[in-house]
């Protein structure tokens, strides 16, 4: 990395940080340019990877995304300005004493600098060199959270069970003795349901879309989807797979019976993870990502096909019901840039109606 002249109007930031208005000292370090755009290139894994900084007099500037980099501090004046513009009052500046005792001007001694006859410039800058324009650099503004978590109200529309987790899942295999799937499932939940287990968790998620989806019992099939709704999320990624598409279901499933308060209970949840990175840089990109997912969702088109063309309905079935999940998800963000909710609810009906075959 070049090195900018010892003066404090230089600072250091992180490149994913650069917003435009920005002014960047260049790689060869004696200029500086206006930043116009910032751009961010994210890698096959999501991750940012390059920051491209489009400069205000032509050109592009390609970055690292974890490169530090130099911007201009601005002047005194320029400082003022930017508050008197922003409406507030300006900030005072500490007087700074240099190492010989001389007091060094701060804001309004502007008049005192001028009469000081032997005023010398920074020692890397030669005399009557003229610096480059200095901009104030705005802190990062703050992200406002995109889902707020539900609230005590909130969780008041979530009606609790009775007796233990078990007995409810007991109650939902009576209600349906001769279906061998809810059959093996709750056998094996019978055992004992422990919310740490990833296993536990997936079996009560399919055991929750096994009595929507196939056997068309809604109450049972949320009973069993809300031993998950509540459980808030951990950090696991593997686990959270399981509550996400508890969630999913449950929310399509409140909103066919007309319970939209309840369903956006189910969206909250869901999303509550969206919002709990504090970084801003991380958190925009994180937001750009998801976006991307949403907008371009994996439907498995071409494995359904392919086990149409094999004629195998097992696979085919399996491969639905995958699709199904997915489309839930994007029901319950509330669609995406590319579907809109009236397409969503078209296409999961005439997925529910393939399955249930």
């Amino acid at each position: 990395m070049t090195h900018p002249p010892a003066s404090r109007n230089y600072s250091e930031q992180q490149a994913g940080s650069l917003q435009s208005g920005h002014h960047l000292l260049l790689p060869d370090g004696q200029r500086s340019a206006e930043i116009q755009s910032v751009d961010v290139e994210t890698d096959d894994f999501g991750n940012a990877a390059l920051v491209l900084a489009t400069l205000t007099g032509g050109g592009m500037l390609r970055i690292a995304a974890g490169s530090a980099v130099t911007v201009l501090v601005g002047s005194e004046d320029a400082a003022e300005e930017a508050a008197r513009r922003d409406g507030a009052d300006p900030v005072a500046t500490p007087e700074v004493r240099p190492q010989d005792g001389a007091v060094a001007p701060g804001p309004g001694s502007e008049t005192r600098a001028a009469d000081a006859p032997t005023a010398q410039a920074p020692a890397s800058v030669a005399p009557g060199t003229a610096l480059p324009p200095a901009l104030v650099v705005p802190p990062l503004p703050a992200v406002p959270p995109a889902v707020s978590g539900p609230s005590e109200e909130d969780l008041a529309l979530i009606p609790s069970f009775e007796g233990t987790p078990e007995s409810v899942v007991e109650a939902a295999a009576l209600a349906h003795p001769d279906a061998v799937g809810v059959q093996l499932l709750a056998e094996r939940l019978a055992k004992g349901i422990n919310t740490k287990s990833g296993s536990c968790l997936k079996d009560l998620s399919d055991l929750a879309h096994e009595l929507y989806i196939l056997r068309k019992d809604d109450q049972n099939a949320l009973a069993v989807a809300d031993l998950l709704n509540v459980l808030p999320f951990d950090g696991n990624p593997g686990r959270w797979a399981s509550v996400v598409a508890s969630l999913a279901l449950s929310s399509y499933i409140c909103r066919r019976l007309g319970q939209e308060e309840r369903a956006t209970v189910y969206d909250k949840f869901l999303r509550a993870p969206d919002s709990m990175e504090t970084d801003p840089f991380k958190a925009r990109i994180n937001a750009k990502v998801r976006q991307r997912s949403l907008n371009e969702p994996n439907l498995y088109d071409k494995e359904i096909f392919r086990s149409i063309d094999n004629a195998n309905p097992d696979a085919e079935r399996e491969w639905r019901l995958l699709r199904l999940e997915a489309l839930l998800f994007l029901r319950a963000h509330g669609g995406s840039e590319t579907i809109g909710t009236q397409e969503l609810e078209r296409r999961i009906s005439n997925e529910l109606e393939s399955v249930r075959a």
